[in-house]
């Protein structure tokens, strides 16, 4: 079966913890390579309240097998109550890029990627 590739998007409140999660998801090989873009602004509703701040979007590429312990993994590294994660699907690309970013994400036993179904 193919790799199914993700694009992973969360938001952060400032850079150090945007910098904190992107070093920590690539290190443990959750994530291939993880954008943070600054400054963007955020407005949403919060316990009834309608705020408006600026946070930095981490872009993060990982694979479908790989999703679900970046999902736990995040959510332990971030701040936010309830952060951000949606995931979309690359429906394509490079070839050499997406083998690449199958690599980095190997599983720890460095066994072959798994196709995430």
């Amino acid at each position: 079966m193919d790799i199914q590739y993700l694009l992973v998007l969360s938001t952060c409140p400032d850079e150090t913890v945007a910098s904190r999660i992107a070093r920590q998801l690539v290190e443990e090989k959750l994530a291939a390579c993880v954008n943070r873009l600054t400054p963007v602004r955020s407005t949403y509703s919060w316990k009834g309240r309608i705020e408006d701040e600026p946070e930095v979007l981490l872009i993060i590429k990982t694979t479908a097998a790989r999703y679900g312990e970046l999902e736990l993994r995040l959510k332990a590294l971030h701040p936010y109550e309830v952060p951000e994660i949606i995931a979309l699907p690359i429906v394509r690309g490079s070839g050499s890029y997406l083998e690449w970013l199958a690599a980095e994400t190997r599983s720890p036993d460095g066994g072959k990627p798994e196709t995430g179904k």
